[in-house]
């Protein structure tokens, strides 16, 4: 009886259970899917990108030197040269040799030009000498009849030189990067100068002579075989205060038929200019 009553029991209360189910909805479709489905994704916004527009380059304008005071400007107003000199043509055995040199200065006046400063005129006085040096041998300036290189075998000499020195005038054509102050910057410059004779003489250190006599020294003066006037090119590149310059006599040394000919002088070396 026990066992009945038992089953009983428990057939009631599923079929309680079984209602409550009933008695609830069923989820749609619909609803089932809008719970899987994930809320859309909002784009952000792409950043701009910035096109960045160049700047037109301003034209340089340019100097009106017209209304630029040049009067005072530091312009090669004098100049001093310092160089190593040899010749062209002649005989290969009377050729200088040691340190034969020229020395040069010059006052210089320099007249720029209205449209372009940075170039240029100048032109002033000086002087201009050359030394050249011989090793056995020496120079016969005082024969009538032509100048001479005889070889000495008897005396011995300690320098023997021929010395000439010119008043000059040279003249450049002269270009400067700088042309408020040729003290700075690049600078060229090309001319001519032209020169009148002031002397010609030898000089010898005598060592030992025939006479077994020594420790004096000789000079001997005279222009008379030597080219009065002589006229030279002239070139001079360099940076600031100093310059490489360079010299070519385009006039022979000595006048026709009184010297060796084909002589012409040249020199390499050094200016120092400024004020």
């Amino acid at each position: 009886m026990k066992r009945i009553i038992i089953a009983l029991l428990f057939l009631s209360s599923s079929a309680s259970l079984v209602a409550q189910d009933a008695a609830q909805p069923a989820k749609t479709k619909k609803e089932k899917k809008a719970k899987t489905e994930k809320a859309p994704k909002v784009k952000e916004p792409k950043e701009e990108t910035v096109i960045k527009v160049k700047e037109p380059k301003q034209p340089k304008v340019p100097i009106d030197w017209t209304k630029v005071d040049l009067s005072k400007r530091t312009a090669d107003h004098f100049m001093i040269q310092y160089g190593v000199s040899r010749w062209s043509g002649g005989p290969d055995s009377i050729r200088p040799g040691g340190f034969s040199r020229s020395f040069n200065m010059y006052l210089m006046l320099d007249f720029p030009f209205k449209t372009n400063p940075k170039m240029s005129v100048g032109i002033g006085p000086g002087i201009g000498t050359d030394n050249f040096f011989f090793e056995d041998r020496t120079v016969n300036i005082k024969n009538r009849n032509q100048v001479s290189f005889p070889p000495d075998t008897i005396s011995r000499f300690k320098k023997y030189k021929l010395m000439t020195g010119f008043v000059e005038l040279p003249v450049e054509l002269r270009y400067a990067s700088n042309p408020q102050n040729m003290n700075k910057g690049f600078k060229f410059a090309i001319g001519a100068k032209i020169g009148t004779m002031l002397t010609a003489k030898t000089k010898a250190k005598v060592d030992l002579d025939q006479a077994g006599d020594g420790g004096y020294i000789t000079k001997t003066s005279s222009r008379r075989h030597f080219n009065g006037t002589r006229l030279v090119g002239t070139m001079r590149v360099g940076l600031g205060n100093v310059s490489l310059f360079g010299t070519y006599t385009i006039t022979e040394m000595f006048k026709e038929g009184f010297g060796p000919a084909g002589i012409r002088p040249y020199t390499i070396g050094l200016t120092i200019s400024g004020l």
